[in-house]
């Protein structure tokens, strides 16, 4: 069974989660909740961007996004994963997000019902991907 908690977020990452919640409720979704396991996934996603230089939903090892989720023990019948980068506010990024058709289905797809939230700032980010701000929402349902 998923672990979901309570753990509070960090202001990006709250902010992300608010956002997608007020957009899923203006088409009838329910809220998602955040499970601590997406969020690790999550965040561990958007560190590993910033850090190793790349921008991708396949991680700079050859993971994919439900790699990352089932390293994390979370046992899920569906996922989808947004990425972001570039974007210094969560409003920008769920903007883009929204703008985006593949990212906006992922958003308002009432099918999944948890998530978890990565956001990552790299103030000298000096690398070839040179974005400072990473971020990577993960969805799912148990």
């Amino acid at each position: 069974m998923p672990l979901v908690t309570n753990t509070p977020l960090s202001p990006e990452q709250q902010a992300v989660v608010d956002l997608v919640n007020a957009e899923r409720f203006q088409v009838g979704c329910a809220p998602l909740r955040v499970s601590d396991q997406l969020t690790q996934a999550a965040d561990g996603h958007s560190k590993d961007m910033a850090l190793f230089d790349f921008f991708s939903h396949t991680s700079f090892d050859g993971r994919s996004p439900w790699d990352r989720i089932r390293k994390t023990g979370y046992d899920f019948s569906s996922a989808a994963e947004n990425i972001a980068a570039g974007y210094s506010t969560a409003a920008s990024a769920v903007s883009a997000w929204m703008n985006s058709s593949g990212h906006r289905a992922n958003i308002l797809n009432c099918g999944l019902e948890e998530t978890g939230v990565g956001y990552y700032y790299l103030e000298n980010d000096t690398g070839t991907v040179n974005y400072r701000h990473y971020w990577t929402q993960v969805f799912a349902s148990p």
